[in-house]
């Protein structure tokens, strides 16, 4: 993916309107509920989500501690005025941001948890490492990334066949980041099934 080319979240544009319903039906709200846990989100964190796409995982999350401010970055316009209109019906503050995983719009050292969900697969491997140099630029030291992705182990799809613990723990070290670790293994149903939890932190704490 480049900063003229990326997936949007159901795939095609038009297909946008269906992702609350078939997201649901696949289980992604426990998902994001397993992911917030593993997080342990404080008052006062703040906190990213790279390819934030409609804004559930963050609206979840403002929903358990409405005292960390969150910002969702995404690619896809469409997607982000569905999730700026969704935290306006629920009235919920999320700041909702173009810019992609290679390129952060934060500074330095400002964030402290970093979350990603089913978003790091639609990387190749050099874009898969970019984004991870940004995530450990943006980590104030001590903080921390939690991620979970399609398991591409045994996958034939050129989107999973190279999203494989190893290579996504690989890609972490090669990025800087330290102690990346597999957190947690689960399925769902959808042709995404088995998914595998990824925590890593920046070093300084």
């Amino acid at each position: 993916m480049t900063e003229t080319t990326y997936i949007p979240a159901m795939g095609r544009h038009w297909m946008l309107f269906l992702y609350d319903p078939v997201t649901r039906l696949a289980g992604l709200p426990r998902v994001h509920d397993q992911l917030l846990d593993r997080a342990a989100v404080r008052p006062g964190h703040q906190v990213l989500e790279i390819g934030c796409g409609p804004g559930d995982l963050l609206l979840r999350l403002a929903r358990r501690t409405p005292d960390a401010p969150a910002t969702g970055i995404d690619p896809d316009p469409a997607a982000l005025r569905r999730a700026r209109r969704k935290a306006g019906r629920a009235g919920l503050t999320v700041r909702f941001e173009h810019a992609y995983a290679a390129g952060l719009p934060l500074p330095d050292g400002s964030v402290d948890r970093v979350l990603s969900s089913y978003m790091f697969h639609h990387l190749d491997a050099a874009g898969k490492v970019a984004a991870l140099r940004e995530v450990a630029r943006v980590l104030r030291p001590g903080g921390e990334l939690h991620l979970v992705d399609a398991d591409g182990t045994g996958r034939t799809s050129p989107l999973l066949a190279g999203n494989v613990p190893a290579r996504v723990l690989a890609a972490m070290r090669d990025a800087g980041l330290s102690d990346p670790a597999e957190t947690g293994r689960g399925r769902r149903a959808g042709p995404l099934g088995s998914y595998v939890f990824y925590q890593a932190c920046r070093a300084g704490a």
